[in-house]
């Protein structure tokens, strides 16, 4: 048995071990059980998918498990990086939930099983090698994820209603997938991988356009792209922190696996029209994301719409990949999609670390609201230390983790420009490419302006309410999941060298030999094209010109004589207040402005006047929120539709029996009506 095989059965094994063993033992020790056993499943999973990274790959048929097909799991490299990638979130959500479970009163029974069954879950996931096993397993990981979801909607009716909407749209995105690969199904010999992979090359362009977008849709939706993300704002903040860690930065990769696994891999990249639609729905995913999240005021569902956002980025990646693919640009399709899956590897990195934070935040402060928060710092600084490191990992500035794979996309759009009529492959190529360069500086900038809002007004601020200022550090286990986040952080920041040989071996499977046009350990070097950048090296440099800033300053202060402490001038208005500073809307409000007309905010004012007088004002009161502009265009048409057709069935469901049975025979009899014109 080889090392990756190993690796899988004992992540198999342990997860649903631990999810049997949380069944029944007593509650006292059941967090302890659950956060240790998913960390076990995790670290096995992270030896499977390394190995397959490595070379190593196997392949296992239970016929007897499903009727007809049965079950079949395999596990290459491009496989075996979004193993590894999910083993790690997992080992890091189980250390941390540990001590968050048992301080939220989330030992029961069922969450705690649910658990580790959604890590094996997405394990199957990636691991599936026939298209039945896909959908029983991607199935199953909805379910779960579904559990842990709404495992808080008896203290918050937010909770069951984030269920809800997570329920019907991961559903609807499973039937997409379920209609598309059906179809791919029926050109093949068989529902195996292999079989696919063979039939893909050969399928009429309508057959392979249909499957494609089939699968864009369905597996689009898990990663929650726009205008399919309507569960992602409202799942992330209401679940627990460590299961919006492990569904932020673990499953919603699985989508993008399901796109680069189906039309890179098993359809051959097909048409051209392909990628420049997930080019462009991948901008604006990134752009709308941002933006989204720079008006938020919840932290958690900032943290969701960043996810939006990155996921956008890494669709771009992919999306240009398969653009340059389709016309014949290996070098830079194999560029831009190294830079697609080293930033599924970043954002995995950073999101875990981010949302363990905001889980600490709420415990310790009993609040997500921005503008209730500040002055964290003090009472909290640890956890301050980890957010502050997580926000610079989501920010495109060096040294954040971001930086280096973001650079390498922009590294990719734009060798990609055309530079002459002669190398021009189509006008919508060459308005594409300009355009998500465009996007992706334009996020880039936007997160930066996101993130500083976040950290600046929720830990450095003042604080704005009384659960604020008693905020106390959170539990040695929850630190220590934050702590080991933070370093894996750090490592991708300064040393991504480390993680290029597994994306090269992912980027092979999927555009076949070639790598991913990136290489070296300290320096990374772009294969065919110019550029090279050290982030090591410039994170040096930026530190060694902040230390001589910082010594010049005190040089100066130190040559002019004793330092002295005095009151600053405050205009005679005293000192400030917590009600004088910037709240996460007033720092948001300048950005509201310059995009109005996309984020269209809604204001309302009520002024309460005296009874005495209409001209004396008792009270005014200012309100502005910014609904999601796409999710009430297109999702508030289609609710009031069910309704009024939700309506017209309670009338039809009269209680009368032989109208029940005169409503099946006239059924009947117009299905053999049909069934004889047809013939």
């Amino acid at each position: 048995m080889s090392l990756a095989a190993a690796g899988f059965a004992a992540a198999g094994v342990a997860g649903v071990g631990t999810a049997v063993t949380a069944l029944v033992a007593p509650g006292r020790v059941r967090p302890a059980v659950a956060g240790v056993g998913t960390a076990v499943t995790g670290a096995a999973a992270v030896v499977a998918g390394a190995a397959a990274l490595g070379g190593e790959s196997f392949s296992v048929a239970l016929a007897e498990v499903l009727p007809l097909a049965g079950v079949s799991f395999g596990l290459d490299a491009l496989g075996g990086l979004f193993v590894a990638v999910t083993g790690a979130v997992a080992v890091l959500a189980g250390v941390y939930a540990v001590s968050y479970t048992r301080s939220h009163g989330l030992g029961g029974r069922v969450v705690s099983a649910a658990l580790p069954s959604f890590v094996v879950a997405m394990l199957l996931v990636a691991a599936a090698a026939s298209v039945s096993t896909l959908l029983v397993c991607w199935e199953l990981m909805a379910l779960t994820s579904l559990l842990l979801v709404v495992a808080e909607h008896r203290h918050r009716p937010e909770v069951a209603r984030a269920g809800l909407w997570y329920a019907v749209m991961t559903h609807l995105g499973f039937l997409a997938v379920l209609a598309g690969l059906l179809v791919f199904v029926a050109h093949a010999a068989d529902d195996s991988f292999a079989a696919l992979r063979e039939a893909g090359r050969g399928l009429p362009p309508a057959v392979a356009g249909v499957v494609f977008v089939a699968a864009l849709v369905g597996f689009g939706s898990k990663a929650g792209i726009v205008p399919l993300h309507a569960w992602l704002p409202r799942a992330h903040p209401e679940a627990p922190s460590h299961v919006s860690a492990l569904m932020s930065a673990a499953m919603v990769n699985l989508g993008v696996y399901g796109i680069v696994r189906v039309g890179l891999d098993l359809l051959g990249s097909g048409a051209r029209w392909w990628w420049l639609v997930v080019l462009g729905v991948g901008a604006c995913s990134a752009v709308y994301g941002i933006l989204q999240a720079a008006m938020s005021t919840d932290l958690k569902r900032l943290l969701g719409q960043s996810t939006t956002e990155n996921m956008g980025l890494v669709l771009v990646g992919v999306g240009a990949a398969g653009l340059f693919e389709s016309s014949g640009q290996r070098v830079l399709a194999g560029l831009a999609l190294g830079a697609a899956l080293l930033h599924t590897i970043n954002h995995a990195a950073f999101k875990t670390l981010l949302f363990l934070a905001a889980g600490s935040v709420l415990r310790g402060s009993g609040t997500r609201d921005l503008d209730q928060l500040g002055g964290l710092r003090v009472g909290m600084p640890v956890t301050t230390w980890a957010f502050g490191l997580g926000a610079l990992a989501a920010s495109a500035l060096p040294p954040g983790t971001a930086f280096v794979s973001e650079w390498l996309l922009l590294q990719a759009l734009i060798h990609g420009l055309p530079t002459s009529p002669a190398t021009l492959p189509s006008t919508a190529v060459a308005i594409a490419m300009p355009v998500a360069v465009a996007a992706v500086a334009l996020t880039a900038g936007l997160s930066v302006a996101t993130f500083v809002k976040a950290f600046g007004v929720g830990f450095l601020a003042r604080p704005r309410s009384p659960g604020a200022e008693r905020a106390r550090e959170s539990p040695p286990g929850m630190l220590a999941g934050m702590a080991l986040a933070g370093l894996a952080c750090v490592v991708l920041a300064l040393a991504p060298g480390s993680v290029l040989p597994a994306v090269a071996s992912a980027g092979t499977v999927a555009l076949g030999a070639g790598g991913v046009g990136v290489s070296g350990a300290v320096t990374l070097r772009l294969a065919g094209v110019t550029g090279a950048l050290s982030p090591l090296v410039l994170t040096l440099v930026l530190a060694g010109a902040a230390a001589v800033a910082l010594g010049a300053v005190r040089a100066v202060a130190a040559g002019r004589g004793a330092r002295r402490e005095a009151r600053l001038w405050d205009c005679g208005g005293g000192p400030m207040s917590a009600r004088m500073e910037y709240t996460a809307t007033s720092f948001a409000e300048p950005l509201q402005r310059v995009f109005d007309d996309v984020v269209a905010p809604e204001t309302d004012v009520d002024v309460d006047h005296h009874e005495e007088s209409r001209y004396l004002v008792r009270a005014v009161q200012f309100r502005r929120r910014v609904p999601d502009r796409i999710e009430r265009r297109l999702y508030g048409p289609v609710l009031a539709a069910v309704a009024v057709w939700g309506r017209v069935g309670r009338r039809l469901a009269t209680g009368s029996v032989h109208r029940y049975l005169g409503y099946g025979f006239y059924t009947v009899c117009a299905a053999l009506v049909v069934l004889a014109v047809l013939r």
